[in-house]
């Protein structure tokens, strides 16, 4: 029983208690046509720690559910921009 709270406690210490899933909108004012937005979807997707992406032409923007502890607004903002479609969070 001491060994099974022993693990249970690594375990819950390894686990980081501030880290959350959050969700941000991202402007992207550069995108131009109906395409863009597959090309911002892609290079969202590629950051480590993004779970979900959606991304509208008509509104030209993304919203980006991520894992704070994984990556933050300025690795999205850069990978919208390496992607040649820059962004600010709204």
């Amino acid at each position: 029983m001491k060994k099974l709270l022993a693990s249970l406690f690594v375990v819950a210490m390894a686990a980081p208690a501030w880290a959350a899933t959050q969700t941000v909108t991202l402007s992207v004012p550069g995108m131009t046509c109906s395409a863009c937005p597959l090309t911002v979807k892609q290079a969202l997707s590629k950051v480590q720690g993004v779970t979900k992406t959606e991304v509208s032409f008509e509104k030209k923007q993304a919203v980006v559910s991520f894992d704070d502890a994984k990556t933050n607004v300025q690795a999205l903002t850069k990978a919208t921009a390496d992607a040649g479609y820059p962004s600010t969070a709204k």
